[in-house]
């Protein structure tokens, strides 16, 4: 600590020497990281991972990384083909990072690896990972576990655009023709139905009444 009652020259004495034991210190660890060289590329579960007091902490990324836990929480992933795009996830999330377009389906359009039924299609499935907490809701009610979170971390962008991520199998074109099948299988049971009300002997076939056999009592001629 300076102290200006001592001197001009007793400042600069001090200050010298204060830099030189900082010098010393810098310069022995500077000695220990080129004999210990880097650490070994050792997760947090490691019993070793707070045991290096020497050497280089810092790995050469992205050249070398440290392995991710595998109960970790980061990029967002959709198997698009186990989707029964229930809408859950969208429900669940509390920063409403997940965007859904459901188109109906008349019809069973496949089955899951679970053997769940899927009749919906996913026009549009987008998940903007900038305002992701990184919270896991939306994996846990996923029903068929379609959604889970990888060990993908780094993914940076210039352009918060491309955070978002689209997992959806069809496209715009696809979608939009998906999406008139349904309005015209709807226009078609509408119609049915109104003429089903206009002419009663078409929505209700004649039905063949039941014949019902005759039994008759049997005798006894001897009585």
């Amino acid at each position: 600590m300076m102290n200006s009652k001592k001197g001009y020259w007793y400042n600069i004495q001090v200050a010298y020497l204060t830099l030189m034991a900082g010098l010393k210190i810098t310069l022995r660890h500077f000695v220990a990281a080129y004999k210990y060289k880097s650490r070994k590329e050792e997760g947090i579960a490691d019993e070793k991972y707070f045991s290096y007091k020497e050497g280089i902490s810092t790995l050469k990324y992205p050249t070398q990384s440290i392995p991710v836990p595998d109960n970790g929480r980061y990029r967002l992933h959709n198997e698009i083909e186990d989707c029964i795009v229930c809408d859950k996830c969208v429900k669940v999330c509390p920063v409403n990072c997940i965007e859904i377009d459901v188109i109906k389906s008349p019809t069973e359009i496949r089955k899951a690896s679970d053997g769940s039924s899927i009749r919906l299609y996913a026009g549009s499935f987008q998940i903007d990972m900038a305002k992701c907490m990184y919270c896991g809701l939306c994996t846990t009610v996923c029903p068929t576990e379609c959604l889970t979170m990888t060990k993908t971390y780094d993914y940076s962008e210039f352009d918060v655009k491309n955070m978002i991520y689209e997992f959806t199998d069809l496209t715009k074109d696809q979608a939009d023709r998906k999406r008139q099948e349904y309005l015209d299988y709807q226009s078609s049971k509408q119609t049915q139905t109104v003429e089903k009300v206009e002419n009663p002997s078409v929505a209700k076939p004649a039905i063949p009444k039941r014949v019902m056999p005759i039994i008759k009592p049997k005798t006894n001629p001897e009585a």
